[in-house]
């Protein structure tokens, strides 16, 4: 059966009723006070709950406890360190004990782990988080009434850490459903559902702490809800109500030094879960519309140290070779203003935009380029799944006017030298490019303190190529000139090519 949302659960008593109806209601003994002495008067929030006993009663059969058995490589003897293990194998007085199989396999042992997950049709199909359900060669869930039944995966999306599961055995099951309308804010209720450390049926409550936070290694697809409703391990796949008994979150990750919760758990936000989730049912995976960029977020002090006024987008870094940003002539220091006519925030918002988009579809970008506002139509493709691994370009190719053991120099605090052909080639750039070398940074310095540091390439200020210590001091001066606060400079590092504004003012 489908459970409907239902409001009766909230239990108000009469005298609550009342004095909400009444107005303002003084909580607890003058708890604050009003620069005239006044106590402050706060109003009874409308729809606090009593209890959240029926709801919970609700929506609890629609939550399953999920049971994975999977297959992992052994890294070493009782999970010793990789490294540690290699150290001893390939040494000739331990060759006995870190022996490796005779036909060179690596060793797997089984190993279990739990999670949580929720019906979201009455046929059977399940929504559980990626990182529950990886590597799994056999996968059980258990139902509120304690039925246990085989599930098997329908797809995964390794990007959002969603996963969809089918029960096997026919049935009707209880669901719930998204709601993909949901205006959550700061302090609004919420119910968390899930089997922490295997405790199945464990329900918690608090509230919305923060909206649209992003996570650092979790990827631009997501920007998640933060609750401070328990979370804790064993919960993750499990759904996060509101008071309505609808989803309005994944559960998926907590903060914690102690792998317990201190209150601040993330979920995936219910719109989002619900696109993926329906491209997974219908195609087994997601497929994502692809540009072929790097970016960054153009900010504000960027947009200062250029001269520019109100422009928010998303920065070009790179440009993947033979992608379709490539073909329809995207260029690095681009900087994506609109899609088809939508203004872009930051490079979060482009990216979820672009894959959003159908692969193949053509669309229309406004850049800012050069001080000019261009108009780009691309057609999109398929993301592909080696993109980190895809070449791109590698800046401007002017050879340097100075041999590279001379012309040093210090500007910003920053000791600079044009780059070696050694040093082009370790950057992943070819003879001929130009940069300098950041052989020094002077501690307490402001570019220090941004993380500029010794062994990064310096190839671009506001945009120009920089192949001496005198071009660098040359264009920071005519910032000075032009009254900037700051320029920005492309810093190559692991040969990846960000931009970073950095201060020029009181700095010699």
């Amino acid at each position: 059966m489908q459970i409907q949302p239902r409001t009766k659960f909230l239990g108000l008593s009469a005298a609550l009723v009342a004095g909400t109806a009444l107005g303002a209601t003084l909580i607890g003994p003058a708890l604050s006070q009003t620069a005239t002495g006044e106590p402050i008067v706060i109003e009874q929030p409308r729809g606090a709950p009593l209890s959240f006993a029926e709801l919970i009663e609700q929506v609890s059969p629609a939550v399953v406890s999920v049971n994975v058995v999977s297959e992992r490589e052994v890294a070493g003897p009782q999970g010793m360190n990789p490294q540690l293990f290699e150290f001893f194998r390939n040494n000739p007085n331990f060759e006995e004990f870190f022996n490796t199989p005779e036909d060179g396999e690596p060793e797997t042992r089984e190993a279990r782990s739990l999670g949580s997950g929720f019906f979201i049709s009455a046929d059977g199909l399940i929504v559980t988080n990626n990182h529950v359900v990886a590597d799994a060669t056999e996968i059980q869930v258990v139902l509120e009434d304690g039925r246990e039944l085989e599930a098997e995966l329908v797809g995964t999306d390794e990007r959002t850490d969603l996963a969809v599961l089918r029960v096997i055995e026919p049935g009707t099951f209880s669901f719930v459903e998204f709601e993909t309308d949901a205006d959550v804010r700061r302090g609004d209720w919420v119910v968390a559902l899930g089997n922490p450390f295997g405790f199945g049926g464990t329900a918690t409550a608090g509230i919305v702490s923060a909206d649209g936070r992003q996570l650092r290694g979790a990827g631009p697809y997501t920007d998640y809800l933060q609750i401070d409703a328990a979370i804790n391990r064993g919960n993750s796949g499990g759904p996060t109500f509101d008071l309505n008994g609808r989803v309005i979150g994944v559960n998926t990750a907590i903060v914690s030094p102690s792998g317990g919760s201190v209150g601040i758990g993330f979920a995936i936000p219910a719109e989002l879960a619900n696109q993926i989730t329906d491209q997974i049912v219908e195609n087994g995976r997601v497929i994502r519309g692809w540009l072929g960029v790097s970016i960054q977020n153009f900010s504000e002090d960027m947009a200062e140290a250029l001269g520019y006024e109100g422009e928010t987008g998303a920065l070009v870094a790179q440009v993947v070779t033979d992608s379709p940003a490539a073909s329809a002539g995207f260029r690095r220091n681009d900087v994506i203003l609109e899609i088809d006519g939508v203004d872009m925030d930051d490079s979060t918002h482009v990216t979820r935009t672009v894959g959003g988009l159908l692969a193949g579809s053509e669309h229309e970008f406004k850049v800012l380029r050069n001080n000019e506002i261009i108009t780009i139509d691309v057609t999109v493709e398929e993301l592909p799944d080696n993109v980190a691994d895809l070449p791109t370009d590698q800046g401007s190719t002017t050879t340097p006017d100075s041999p590279a053991d001379t012309n040093t120099g210090k500007v910003l605090g920053m000791s600079l030298s044009p780059l070696s052909d050694d040093q082009l080639r370790r950057l992943g750039l070819d003879n001929g490019a130009e940069g300098l070398l950041i052989r020094d940074v002077d501690s307490g310095s402001t570019a220090s303190r941004l993380g500029f540091a010794a062994g990064q390439a310096i190839l671009e200020v506001n945009f120009q190529p920089v192949a001496s210590v005198a071009d660098f001091e040359s264009l920071v001066d005519a910032a000075r000139e032009s009254g900037r606060e700051s320029v920005l400079i492309s810093v190559r590092l692991n040969r990846q090519t960000s931009v970073v504004a950095l201060s020029i003012e009181d700095e010699e």
